[in-house]
């Protein structure tokens, strides 16, 4: 079992009686992103280690535990001690930390007792010096029996400074902060203007998910400049999924009326609304409506393409048009289930409206149409090709 533990004891800097764990983040508060981490990370439990209870505090954990029931607050090493499973390992991050689900699930996963370590003292991750070269970066994998050893001490202990010695002393694996982790936003803030600055960062990194071309450079960038301005005006998930889909369905109707070059074009802009509530809904644990929204952006691809398609057989009379439509799309469902590592260069529902709009707008929406066919069975062909190398 792997139970979480989080810190909630400093208060923010300029803020007195404000704690960092009550300060907004993502559209929540600090504490709700870091419980969202540890239960997308896999722990069954999560302990709130307190020092003193406010009102925001409380109102944050009874959030928090809205959607994980299991989260309880703790004041000492005795209580979080009691409450935890015997034989459990329990994943720990400090006061104030930021951090993204990469490392999470890296230290979730890690073998036994760990520490996320810098050899950096002047990082934004750096809390405290372990030994000459290392310092703790915020995150540590410990023993319910260390937990236990803590509970033992004099009453004035540091909670967390002494949890780190304990691991330290333990001879816990030092895992090192990779670089990609710091540029994603890992660090400790203590301030309100840095967690602010950390919200922008960590915002950027999530929408960094998708990774083919259209999204990395049309797609992602439209999300990043969007979701830092949805989640600071507080905007419900919901409020940018129905967007999306009311945008989604006027482009099939322009579309179905005959003008496919419109209708693809306003597409374009549906699909960036649902990127959009998807790297939302990542970001507030809602890994399921996420899923959603991505089939939807599928969904909306093969709409297009089969109404284009028809839209065209109406035009020419041909049955070429449909029939290159219901192969894209085709090819493309099956890409989407085939469980190999996406290429840069490999088609996605996006990429195709990208690649199907300007030949819609110019009126050439059959070679469009026979693009994107293309474009997707060499995508498939790579995809088999990529599990049979795995096999």
């Amino acid at each position: 079992m792997l139970a979480g533990l989080i810190f909630a004891v400093e208060e923010a800097e300029g803020r007195p009686g404000t704690l960092m764990a009550t300060l907004p983040f993502g559209g929540m508060t600090l504490l709700e992103y870091q419980a969202r981490l540890l239960f997308g990370a896999g722990v069954e439990q999560v302990l709130v280690a307190v020092g003193k209870m406010t009102p925001a505090l409380l109102a944050a954990v009874n959030r928090a535990a809205k959607r994980h029931p299991r989260i309880e607050i703790v004041r000492s090493a005795e209580e979080a001690a009691e409450k935890i499973a015997p034989g459990a390992m329990v994943l720990v991050m400090a006061d104030g930390l930021v951090t993204t689900d990469p490392v999470m699930d890296k230290m979730a996963t890690a073998g036994g007792e760990a520490l996320l370590v810098t050899d950096d003292p002047t990082s934004p991750a750096a809390i405290e010096r372990l030994d000459m070269r290392d310092s703790w970066a915020g995150i540590a994998r410990i023993t319910l029996d260390q937990l236990g050893q803590i509970a033992q001490m004099p009453e004035d202990y540091d909670f967390q400074s002494a949890l780190l010695r304990v691991a330290a002393q333990s001879g816990a694996e030092h895992i090192p902060l990779t670089a990609g982790w710091l540029k994603g936003g890992h660090a400790v803030e203590h301030s309100v203007d840095g967690l602010a600055a950390r919200n922008t960062g960590v915002l950027a990194a999530l929408t960094e998910r998708r990774t083919d071309w259209a999204d990395r450079w049309v797609f992602t960038r439209a999300a990043r400049l969007a979701l830092p301005e949805l989640v600071g005006r507080n905007v419900p998930g919901w409020a940018v999924s129905i967007a999306g889909g009311v945008i989604s369905a006027g482009s099939l109707i322009v579309t179905a009326v005959g003008w496919v070059g419109a209708g693809a074009v306003v597409s374009l802009l549906g699909t960036a609304t649902l990127a959009t509530g998807a790297a939302m809904a990542v970001l507030r644990g809602e890994d399921k409506r996420a899923e959603l929204l991505e089939w939807a952006i599928f969904a909306l691809f093969a709409l297009i393409a089969l109404l284009t398609g028809w839209a065209e057989y109406g035009a020419a009379l041909s049955t070429t048009p449909p029939v290159l439509a219901l192969v894209a799309a085709a090819a493309q469902l099956l890409v989407e289930r085939v469980p190999a590592r996406p290429r840069r260069w490999w088609a996605s529902p996006s990429a195709h409206l990208l690649v199907l709009t300007p030949f819609a707008l110019a009126g050439f929406a059959t070679i469009g149409l026979a693009a994107v066919a293309i474009y997707s069975f060499a995508t498939l062909a790579a995809a088999v090709e990529g599990t049979r190398e795995k096999a």
